[in-house]
């Protein structure tokens, strides 16, 4: 497969033994990611509340990763990945050492075999779409057409006051 670039998203809330605490993880899992491909952009890597039962605060970052690998054999590598930091199957909102998830494709959607891009629930995360928007404003939702600035923009949005 021809070269294309990727979203990844990445999350940490639990420390690592040589790590640290989650920024160092997310951190270390962004230099990581260099094995699989070139890093083209990384975003800052934020703090940001837990999301349902996972009881702690998160650091938060995107990647865009050039390479060669087509999405199916991307999300074996990251599940790889996510293992190698010591990540366990579990619950669904539990916490986590690490956890890596594509986000978007530059070649558009894909619905498998492997990973559903984009991402479903991407655009109602801003803890996704604020570090995307750093490095990547102007990429368009395959499905949507909208860019990552015009879907944050929607997300984070003041709700209309009602009379």
């Amino acid at each position: 497969m021809a070269e294309t670039s990727y979203a990844i998203a990445l999350g940490s809330n639990r420390r690592h033994g040589r790590h640290g605490a989650p920024k160092g993880v997310v951190r270390a899992a962004i230099a990581g990611l260099s094995e699989l491909g070139r890093i083209d952009a990384a975003s800052g890597i934020r703090a940001t509340p837990a999301l349902g039962p996972a009881g702690r605060s998160f650091a938060n970052a995107v990647a865009i990763l050039a390479t060669d690998l087509a999405p199916d054999a991307l999300l074996d590598a990251l599940k790889r990945i996510e293992r190698d930091f010591g990540r366990r199957r579990g619950r669904r909102w539990g916490a986590r050492v690490l956890d890596l998830d594509i986000i978007l494709w530059s070649e558009g959607a894909w619905g498998g075999p492997g990973p559903i891009i984009p991402h479903p629930h991407y655009r109602e995360r801003d803890f996704v779409l604020v570090p995307l928007a750093q490095i990547a404003p102007g990429w368009r939702d395959p499905l949507t057409g909208a860019t990552v600035r015009q879907l944050l923009a929607r997300l984070t949005r003041p709700a209309p006051a009602h009379r």
